[in-house]
């Protein structure tokens, strides 16, 4: 049954649909909207879950996915509410001895794949289809709203933020459609030595692969890699924080119906231990994993290397000699910093100032446009992996350094439910002497990663931007950077000298970002990986293999030459 017109709808249809939003979906049949599991008018035909509805007395369910079924499991994680510590959905526990279906699954793809560029081929063209069809699907206006506000449910974050993850995903299934996914796989061939012989480069697929994403991006991440995975050939088991699980058990739903092949990916929901046990018994052929240095680092030693990482980001921004557009420059330091309560991987943690700007007042305009964040709109909101405590006693840590002062912030939010077991503060920034960030002990402290809306703000001197590009270089992850300056002379020795896998250069730089138009991912790393773009997808999702062709003749001159 077709839920959705597969023709492509134009922007008068946007603007039609949105005025008929509460009225039917455009080309949905009738039966599916009288449908007695549906709670609203404005939950899309294929969701299982109404945003809106789920609480503690109407939790909702969340399965597996297994050889093509959904499946449950004898235990289920009740998931609290990130606003009001309510139960409010419930997923699938699932065990070691539950895992068995999962390990024979991902052990029935070959090494060579679902398809390559000599088996299956036809399935590409099945991809570009896939993917026409679910971008068609996004940009309803009621998808669109569905999507954002499951995100803002689980990983509570402004409606903004929540719907650009759903556009972004829209927009990378478009430049997917029709043809692009064969594109993907482009070989190219070198002439040999004699008549007959000739080397073609092809793409091919892992095989057997597990992706296993974070909760900050419930939809873009493990939409994009799971895409990208299956686009190469691969046969992916996903693996999603089973906080935000919900999210994309929800897309899966979506691709289903657009003609994604129900045994093509399997979905597994389950604690980390368990995740752990199931990597060591099924040997996946390759493991893409977005989340902590920590874990990232075990899984390489467990799975002896076979893996790619997008791990933690301790991402820098340097404000150059040359002050201009302050108030642009300020608001942009204040998304990177503390969107999304500064819960990004490419988040700004450490901006460095030239003095030029500290003399302009910059600060408090930082101030300023912090104080405009709070709760009611989610532009600040629960920490989903750091508590509160964890946070004010690093503060109260980095304010023991000489010479170091709180500039704004650093203080629990108040009034509200956020259970203990999440985090709750105000936009911090903390200022720390350079001198003293690079000194050691103090260098360690200051450089830790907080995931939430806090910042380190320094200050540097004509002269002293070696001291700047050494704290640079010092640093252990090298996901984002910004050099916020249009001198070139300033910008070339900057990029000249550090290696960020993106980095925004100019006076609109930012170190947030991750669109489906340009590469992101860290750099400096064998096992680095990107998302969004057709280099990261070949880059993560398959691997290089040379045929030879020597089919002859023979020259009739030849004769057995001696052994050599």
């Amino acid at each position: 049954m077709q839920l959705y017109s597969t023709t492509r709808a134009l922007p008068v249809h946007r603007h039609l649909i949105s005025i008929l939003r509460n009225v039917r979906f455009y080309g949905i049949s009738s039966a599916l909207l009288n449908n007695k599991d549906r709670k609203s008018a404005v939950v899309p035909p294929f969701a299982t879950l109404d945003p809106q509805e789920i609480s503690d007395s109407q939790p909702g369910k969340i399965y597996n996915l297994v050889q093509g079924k959904w499946s449950e499991t004898s235990k289920w994680t009740e998931i609290v509410d990130p606003l009001n510590g309510q139960k409010f959905i419930k997923v699938p526990d699932t065990s070691v001895g539950e895992l068995s279906p999962f390990v024979e699954s991902l052990r029935s793809c070959s090494k060579s794949g679902l398809h390559n560029p000599l088996k299956n081929p036809e399935r590409y063209l099945m991809y570009g289809d896939i993917s026409a069809k679910a971008a068609n699907v996004l940009q309803h206006p009621e998808v669109e709203d569905f999507f954002a506000k499951l995100i803002q449910r689980v990983s509570p974050k402004s409606y903004p933020q929540a719907v650009a993850e759903v556009a972004v995903t829209q927009k990378f299934l478009e430049n997917f459609s029709g043809d692009q996914v064969r594109f993907l796989a482009r070989s190219f061939s070198v002439p040999g030595n004699h008549t007959g012989q000739l080397s073609n480069a092809l793409r091919w697929p892992y095989g057997p692969v597990v992706i296993i994403t974070p909760f900050n991006f419930p939809l873009e991440i493990p939409a994009l890699q799971l895409l990208g995975a299956l686009y190469m050939g691969n046969k992916p088991v996903l693996k999603v924080d089973s906080k935000v699980s919900a999210v994309m058990e929800q897309l899966l739903r979506l691709l289903h119906e657009c003609g994604l092949p129900p045994t093509d990916v399997d979905f597994l929901n389950c604690d980390g231990l368990t995740m752990n046990t199931f990597l060591l018994e099924a040997q996946p052929k390759m493991t893409l994993f977005t989340g902590s240095s920590k874990i990232a680092e075990k899984l390489a030693v467990d799975l002896n290397g076979r893996i790619k990482l997008e791990d933690a980001g301790f991402d820098w921004k340097i404000l150059g000699p040359d002050v201009q557009q302050e108030d642009y420059v300020a608001w942009v330091c204040d998304q990177d910093a503390y969107a999304c309560s500064g819960q990004k991987c490419s988040a700004q943690s450490i901006l460095f100032m030239h003095e030029n700007w500290t003399s302009t007042g910059f600060v408090d305009k930082l101030n300023v446009l912090a104080k405009r964040r709070k709760l009611e709109d989610l532009t600040i909101g629960p920490v989903l992996t750091v508590t509160t405590k964890r946070m004010l006693d690093h503060i109260e840590k980095l304010l023991a350094i000489p010479g170091a002062r709180l500039l704004f912030g650093g203080n629990p939010l108040k009034d509200h439910k956020i259970p203990d077991i999440y985090g709750a503060i105000e936009p911090t920034a903390v200022f720390v002497p350079l001198t003293e960030i690079l000194k050691d002990g103090c260098f360690e402290l200051v450089t830790t990663e907080v995931f939430g809306p806090f910042q380190i703000v320094t200050e540097y001197k004509k002269g002293e931007l070696a001291l700047v590009l050494e704290a640079c270089e010092r640093m252990k992850a090298h996901l984002t950077a910004a050099v916020v300056s249009n001198d070139p002379h300033f910008i070339q020795d900057v990029l000249g000298k550090t290696i960020n896998g993106t980095t925004y250069v100019g006076i609109r730089a930012r170190t947030t970002g991750a669109p489906q138009n340009h590469w992101f991912g860290p750099a400096g790393d064998p096992r680095g990986a990107g998302i969004g773009t057709p280099e990261a997808i070949k880059l993560v999702w398959s691997c290089h293999r040379e045929i030879i062709h020597d089919i002859g003749p023979v020259p009739n001159s030849w004769t057995t030459p001696s052994c050599t």
